[in-house]
């Protein structure tokens, strides 16, 4: 892989990471490539479906991601750039924080045995903890969850149940914003659905905020 794929993909790896990433054995640069070696795996993709026994797996494993601080050392986007061109006016600021995130929790990048493992980390973030449910959230809707239902499997996470609403609505407008453009470059029917889960949610954090 690439340098700047490597170095990202190696933040999962690192020996301050919980034990919900692989491990990292070695890595070896050539030129302008990296060779990474990890620890082997056995496992399937988790099933994030309705009613699934991995889904208790898939909260445990991002729970133990939300207790780690981001490096510094590594240059990784902070949330309120990475989303601030989507964010509604004033609120990309409501994206920062210290944690770090994986902001790509799809089926594919979590393997299951007896425990769920958290791979591929194409796109580290340094930003607000409840992040990583938020984007969570989109994935199991994608999955056949209802709204009401992905939204109180992220309250398993002290993170989204405390985070501001205000930051949790402009997060979803900005993802939201952010997911019809690659949908309109692409139209490929995942993430034309995508698109429309993300909406869809926007919307449902936004009539929840109207009731309060």
């Amino acid at each position: 892989m690439s340098a700047d794929h490597a170095r990202a993909d190696s933040l999962g790896a690192s020996s301050s990471s919980p034990r919900a990433c692989p491990r990292l054995y070695w890595h070896i640069e050539v030129a302008a490539w990296d060779l990474l070696g990890y620890e082997v795996l056995p496992g399937r993709h988790a099933d994030y479906g309705p009613g699934s026994p991995d889904l208790p797996l898939v909260a445990a494993a991002p729970a133990e991601l939300q207790e780690t601080t981001a490096p510094t050392d590594v240059p990784i986007k902070a949330a309120e750039q990475r989303w601030a061109a989507y964010a509604p006016t004033g609120t990309a600021t409501l994206f920062s924080g210290g944690t770090l995130l994986h902001t790509d929790l799809a089926p594919h990048n979590v393997l299951v045995n007896d425990r769920a493992h958290i791979i591929d980390w194409a796109w580290p973030t340094r930003g607000a903890a409840w992040i990583d449910p938020a984007v969570l959230i989109l994935r199991l809707l994608e999955a056949g969850h209802t709204l009401v239902e992905a939204d109180a499997f992220a309250r398993h996470f002290p993170s989204w149940r405390t985070a501001p609403a205000e930051a949790k609505e402009a997060f979803a407008s900005a993802n939201a914003a952010a997911w019809q453009e690659i949908a309109h470059a692409d139209a490929a029917p995942w993430k034309a659905s995508m698109a429309g889960h993300t909406v869809a949610f926007h919307a449902h954090l936004h009539a929840l905020s109207g009731n309060r």
